[in-house]
């Protein structure tokens, strides 16, 4: 019997080579930040900004892009999963993050404002993004399907109406032929004027 054919395999989670978590995980969990020193008391200042409004932030800065935008995704992953809370990683050009508390909707619309060259700025349009007003999904769904149920509802009882008005009007109709037929004059051989 012939081996069975996958077709597909899952491909594990791959970090950029040469990558210490450990080490990154350490200088995450002692100043919030594992970047190079000239950006770390800005960065440090971003995650203060973010810790303010309830954020549990750490980010890291790597100084030269991963061969795959997905590694830094799966890097802010490891390093989340170790020390929990929201973790941005940025490079040059790309940028992942992993978050135990916030949505993925909300992390790629914050990623997509830190392209801007400059970590300490992405990271703040990053920040900005997480404790801005969110759009309020939930309400959003929940006013959507009770307008769908009051059309279905609305849609139904018109139906039922319609449906009596006609079983009326065709009864109706049955019950004045009825009525003409009987009140037409019929001569002697018992034929009615309308038959003749």
């Amino acid at each position: 019997m012939p081996d069975p054919i996958l077709a597909f395999v899952p491909l594990a989670a791959e970090v950029p080579p040469g990558t210490d978590i450990d080490s990154i995980v350490a200088d995450i969990a002692e100043s919030g930040v594992s970047a190079p020193s000239a950006l770390r008391s800005d960065l440090q200042a971003v995650v203060q900004r973010a810790e303010e409004h309830g954020v549990d932030l750490g980010i890291v800065v790597m100084e030269k892009d991963p061969v795959h935008d997905s590694q830094l995704r799966d890097l802010a992953t490891a390093v989340g999963t170790q020390d929990g809370g929201t973790v941005l990683v940025l490079s040059p050009g790309q940028v992942g993050s992993f978050s135990d508390t916030v949505s993925r909707v909300t992390l790629e619309a914050g990623q997509d404002r830190t392209y801007t060259g400059n970590p300490v700025v992405g990271a703040d349009n990053f920040v900005d993004t997480l404790v801005g007003p969110q759009t309020p999904w939930g309400l959003i769904t929940g006013l959507i399907l009770v307008l769908v149920t009051a059309v279905a509802a609305a849609t139904a009882v018109a139906k039922i109406r319609r449906h009596k008005a006609r079983s009326i009007s065709t009864s109706g109709l049955r019950e004045a032929e009825r009525h003409t037929q009987a009140s037409e004059p019929s001569n002697s051989s018992g034929e009615s004027a309308t038959e003749r």
